[in-house]
């Protein structure tokens, strides 16, 4: 089990119209668990079609799996289903959440961040490329179509094996109209890798045992069987400096492009310590009692596209700011 500063347990959302590959994401996780306790929250147990291998047994709403996971079904108070995992008597690692393909991801996501046991890792919605070019001209479909992308940290064109590169740029083209500057993945058969349920647990691993300062090389984790430019790179920090809460918060709502994750653990007082955390368009600023930790600033973008100067210029003991 990873541990996380917060003891919180990362929350992510998929979203996406219907057929956009959000079950298939969802099996590729499950499968590709790696000892992570999830909890899966979906509508209907029949879409996910769970490999029979899997299964260890079932009881009402819940399914248990061979390697520790659950499903769960919502019926009609997500809730309800949230407060069972969180009562689960051993935690879990993360917690997905699977929403319906017509509702509003980032509805259910402010849901989940009312728990206080919670932690928004993301919204993360995926897109059809061989069928939203046709869905957004039906005037009945645009709307929650555009809300669904405009609430995504990550968007994920899925199906792009199925398309031509015409077809493909007019895509591209909407997207970026409707989701502004909100990192993009581009993929086939939702093969999203498993750093994206919990981005930052590889480069926690590695700084936890790096020394103060800042590591500007970059370390790619590559995505499964494909490559669609599925790779991240990762930076990390370890400022000793104390930093002033109200500029980190302005840094925050200003944030570089090309940033997907960060986390860290600062130090914003004499005796004060902090959270920080972004998720593709989302950042907040948490006090923390004595944290136990060492600080840490720890980032990940797309290969190529990782804001590392930014980061740098905000985190690194010299920086000009967000510092106190």
């Amino acid at each position: 089990m990873t541990t996380r500063p917060s003891a919180r347990i990362p929350l992510t959302v998929i979203g996406g119209f219907l057929g956009a590959g959000k079950t298939t994401l969802l099996n590729r996780w499950l499968r590709a668990a790696q000892g992570r306790r999830m909890a899966v929250l979906v509508n209907d147990f029949g879409a996910l079609n769970i490999d029979a291998a899997l299964i260890e047994g079932a009881s009402g709403d819940t399914i248990a799996l061979t390697n520790g996971c659950v499903c769960c079904q919502i019926g009609d108070d997500l809730s309800r289903a949230l407060i069972q995992v969180l009562e689960a008597p051993t935690p879990f690692d993360a917690v997905v959440i699977e929403a319906s393909g017509v509702s509003d991801p980032w509805r259910i996501a402010q849901l989940g961040m009312a728990a206080p046991e919670l932690a928004l890792e993301g919204v993360i919605v995926l897109v059809d490329a061989g069928a939203v070019m046709a869905q957004v001209r039906d005037p009945l479909l645009t709307d929650t179509l555009e809300r669904q992308l405009e609430a995504a940290d990550l968007v994920v064109v899925n199906k792009i094996d199925r398309v031509e590169a015409e077809e493909l740029a007019r895509v591209r083209e909407w997207v970026s109209a409707t989701a502004g500057k909100t990192p993009r993945f581009e993929t086939a058969q939702a093969e999203l890798p498993m750093v994206l349920l919990d981005g930052l647990s590889l480069a926690g691993a590695r700084s936890a045992r790096d020394e103060p300062g800042c590591t500007h090389e970059g370390h790619a984790h590559q995505g499964h069987g494909h490559d669609h430019g599925a790779q991240f790179d990762t930076w990390s920090c370890r400022p000793e400096r104390v930093f002033d809460a109200g500029a980190l918060r302005a840094w925050l709502r200003d944030a570089p492009a090309g940033l997907l994750r960060l986390k860290g653990l600062l130090r914003t007082g004499d005796a004060e310590w902090s959270e920080i955390q972004f998720a593709g368009r989302h950042g907040t600023l948490r006090k923390l009692a004595a944290p136990g930790h060492a600080t840490a600033v720890l980032a990940i973008g797309l290969q190529g596209q990782l804001p590392r100067a930014a980061l740098a210029a905000a985190f690194e003991r010299d920086g000009q700011a967000p510092a106190s």
